[in-house]
């Protein structure tokens, strides 16, 4: 029986803890929406942008 060691640094490891971090972040502030289309969280609000003047036509 093979046993493979992987060495990973420690720049490796803080990277793919940044990318957890950060998607933990963006499903706090956007929640998964399923392929039905409906929410994981039963939110009624719908989403708008952050940006105020994103939604008013010129």
């Amino acid at each position: 029986m093979e046993n493979v060691v992987r060495f990973v640094s420690k720049s490796e490891l803080e990277r793919e803890r940044l990318i957890r971090e950060a998607r933990a972040i963006y499903d706090s502030i956007f929640p998964p929406v399923t392929s039905a289309g409906v929410q994981d969280d039963d939110q009624t609000e719908p989403r708008t942008s952050i940006h105020p003047l994103a939604d008013r036509e010129p």
